[in-house]
């Protein structure tokens, strides 16, 4: 396997990996599908919950990282505590705007000032730790693949922000779900197509 074919794959799994994205997304998914069929936001909630408890008990079985499912079963438990509390099902989405505007921040500020959280994160899994920071066309290439995310996480802000305060939970979800899976695809690979441009990778000793 080519160094560029590792580098690939090291930075698939630092993003979650297949697995990690289905364990923690598809309660989601199952989450909107039950409300629009049974309208009924205890319900849908109960499914979310069950589905993401299957999927820890599943990767158990299989040996697997239980990481995602346990983040899944958090990320399920947080949202239907604010959708139960108000009784308001497109509350189940707040938690996921918080977190995107929270990331959003994050990856901003860290490229303000110089830190790049996508270097801060792959220095490391691929050998060269903070090195990048002595080699300013790699430290450029984490900035401006860090960039994208910054994009893509208040691109989601700004489009769903305003659909949850129209109360339009349908809505809500579907959009919510066009611009998870699909848009966090193509923003890692925008990102893996900027930072392959990089010169070779430095190994720190």
């Amino acid at each position: 396997m080519s160094e560029h074919n590792q580098d690939k794959e090291t930075v698939i799994k630092a993003l979650g990996g297949k697995k990690g994205l289905i364990d923690s997304g598809l309660p989601a998914v199952i989450f909107l599908v039950t409300f629009n069929v049974r309208n009924n936001l205890r319900e849908a909630i109960v499914a979310a919950l069950s589905l993401s408890i299957c999927l820890a008990i599943f990767r158990l079985a299989k040996k697997d990282t239980i990481q995602h499912s346990i983040s899944g079963i958090l990320g399920v438990l947080i949202c239907a505590y604010f959708a139960n509390r108000s009784g308001n099902a497109s509350d189940f989405y707040i938690p996921k705007l918080l977190t995107n505007l929270a990331y959003g921040s994050a990856y901003l500020l860290a490229n303000l000032v110089g830190w790049p959280l996508l270097g801060i994160v792959l220095g490391p899994l691929l050998g060269e730790n903070f090195e990048w920071r002595k080699n300013p066309e790699r430290k450029k290439v984490y900035t401006r693949a860090s960039w994208i995310w910054v994009a893509m996480f208040f691109s989601r802000i700004a489009v769903q922000y305003p659909i949850y305060r129209s109360g339009n939970v349908n809505l809500l979800g579907t959009v919510n779900l066009a611009m998870g899976y699909p848009l966090f695809f193509a923003t890692a690979y925008g990102s893996w197509l900027v930072i392959k441009t990089a010169p070779p990778v430095i190994k720190s000793n």
